[in-house]
């Protein structure tokens, strides 16, 4: 086929213009990009030469492959088909054996700047991977070898992502995802059962338009399909939060399209978009044919999420009722329980302040407890007192000093004449020394008791 582009192979397949543009918007819209990155990608789309791609099949029943060519949408099996330039895929493939393996290593060794390997279905490890072999090699050595030379690895379908059915069980077959054999390659990880095709596509086109894969969480999986709960993006959550629920296959709620959660959907704890992207021309997915969500894309869904029809467990296993939702809006109306008792602590306390203010101001206008007279006072009254200690005991034969003399009372002044000042009253006499003290003798001592 002639290599002049993808848009030239699209042109060439039927598709007219405005398809071509719708389908760069569908893929913007599938990225989760703005609708003003649909000229962008049509424009890298127009621009770029044909992806060469390498598919690997493992343990797998094919149902990736097959959602991929039984896809309603034609722009999306013209993208693979023409777009793409797929060197090898054994369901595509004419030939067999050992013609089937020179095909392998004639595609890597014609690209040797790289190209796109996708890989579908797991790889065991028992029996030195003589479980699943290719070419007569085990396909983990197979699927080692195609990733060393490939720009990127992407794994689609939960087989190829975590082991899925294969490793089911007790894992007879030791099976496991392909993430371990990509070594530093970029990897991206799709999980479905199976894989969606939009998602394949649009994650192909991601790369066409930006030469890297779409940003991803710690999985490998891109966030525009897998960053949000399906329970959140469900047409029947509002059954869910108004507690309508299908409790019989077949019930009246059930035909009324009531939330199918207490019938075993795994739909709150799966991350995914089938109920915006959904199956056979955007038209249905399984939770709005009637049947609940199984968890495909959830990491080991067969252990973890089994059986299809048993409800997910309760978060307190003796209130089998009870709800996720239900425990948040207890747990946020006791927060808020709480904030109220503290606001009106709070609120007590600061009027009890401004009481107390009031009445202090009250007390400080009528002079009353609180003025500064009487804080003064009160101050004055919590002094400590000084009680003088006891006098000296004079010896005997001494003299006591004379006390002062008391100064009589002055004449009460007469009216309009002034009156000098008083005198100062004079010093006390000093006594003088007496013998006992000139020779050093203290009463009390010693000396003079002997």
């Amino acid at each position: 086929m002639q290599d002049d582009g993808l848009y030239a192979a699209l042109v060439r397949r039927g598709m007219t213009r405005r398809s071509f543009l719708q389908f760069s918007a569908a893929m913007a819209a599938a990225l989760a990009l703005p609708a003003a990155y649909a000229p962008r990608i049509a424009a890298a789309v127009e621009a770029s030469k044909r992806l060469p791609v390498v598919w690997i099949r493992g343990q797998a029943c094919g149902g990736d492959t097959e959602a991929l060519l039984r896809s309603a949408s034609p722009d999306t099996v013209a993208l693979f088909l023409d777009v793409l330039d797929i060197r090898y895929h054994d369901a595509f493939l004419g030939v067999s054996g050992g013609d089937a393996q020179l095909a392998l290593t004639s595609a890597m060794d014609l690209f040797p700047n790289g190209y796109l390997a996708v890989v579908e279905g797991s790889v065991p490890d028992r029996a030195s991977g003589g479980y699943c072999l290719l070419g007569g090699r085990p396909a983990a050595d197979v699927v080692r070898d195609v990733a060393a030379g490939a720009v990127a690895t992407i794994a689609v379908g939960s087989c190829a992502c975590d082991g899925g059915a294969p490793a089911a069980g007790d894992n007879s077959t030791q099976a496991r995802g392909v993430k371990g054999l990509v070594g530093g390659t970029p990897y991206m990880a799709l999980p479905g059962c199976p894989v969606n095709p939009v998602n394949l596509a649009s994650v192909l086109v991601h790369y066409i338009t930006f030469n890297q894969l779409p940003p991803a969480d710690l999985a490998g999986r891109p966030l525009s399909a897998y960053g949000d709960l399906i329970h959140n993006q469900c047409e029947r959550r509002p059954h869910f939060e108004f507690g309508e629920f299908a409790l019989e296959w077949g019930d009246e709620g059930a035909q009324k399209g009531w939330c199918l959660y207490k019938l075993g959907c795994k739909g709150p704890e799966t991350m995914g978009n089938c109920p915006t992207v959904r199956y056979g021309e955007q038209v249905s997915w399984n939770v709005h044919a009637g049947h609940g969500c199984v968890g495909c894309m959830t990491p080991s869904f067969w252990n973890e999420m089994g059986p299809a029809y048993r409800r997910l467990p309760s978060p307190v296993p003796f209130l089998p009722n009870l709800t996720v939702d239900m425990v948040g809006g207890a747990l946020l109306g006791g927060i808020a329980g709480v904030t109220g008792v503290h606001a009106v602590g709070m609120g007590a306390r600061f009027k009890r302040r401004r009481m107390i203010a009031a009445r202090e101001r009250a007390s400080v206008a009528a002079g009353g407890p609180g003025s500064p007279s009487t804080e003064a006072g009160a101050q004055a009254s919590t002094a400590p007192v000084v009680v003088p200690g006891p006098l000296p005991t004079p010896a005997p034969g001494v003299a006591e000093p004379a006390p002062a003399p008391i100064p009589e009372p002055l004449p009460a002044p007469s009216p309009g004449i002034a009156q000098p000042a008083p005198a100062a009253p004079p010093p006390p006499p000093t006594p003088e020394p007496t013998a006992d003290a000139a020779a050093g003798i203290t009463p009390g001592s010693d000396t003079e008791e002997g």
